[in-house]
């Protein structure tokens, strides 16, 4: 029985040795030039004026959010598309609708408190 994981034990091994040695021969065989401009953040070019850790806004996070759970819908507005006529039927169509309905109720409620306006 654990016969049959040996293949994937000595792969796992090789995955590893190869990724420990990769990361070994960079630190000692790379080069080494430290200068402050390497050291500061790419802008494009431009000059940074201000430090790269500065906080950013809950609104971000929140909009970041939203779009997750949007993208997610369309990610399951697929499949049921595919669906919906061989095998759903009726029932898979309610359940898209209450599915997007909850959606929306959701959507209308970030709306009404607000959490779209970028002030």
């Amino acid at each position: 029985m654990l016969s049959a994981y040996i293949p994937l034990l000595v792969f796992l091994a090789i995955v590893l040795a190869f990724g420990v040695g990769i990361t070994a021969a960079s630190n000692l065989l790379g080069p080494r030039h430290p200068t402050k401009a390497k050291g500061l953040p790419y802008e494009c070019g431009i000059v940074p004026s201000a430090s790269a850790r500065r906080r950013f806004a809950v609104t971000f996070y929140l909009t970041a959010m939203l779009f997750i759970v949007f993208d997610v819908e369309a990610v399951f507005l697929y499949p049921w598309a595919v669906l919906l006529r061989s095998t759903l039927h009726l029932f898979g169509l309610i359940e898209m609708l209450v599915f997007i309905a909850l959606l929306a109720v959701g959507l209308a409620y970030v709306w009404r408190k607000g959490a779209l306006e970028w002030d």
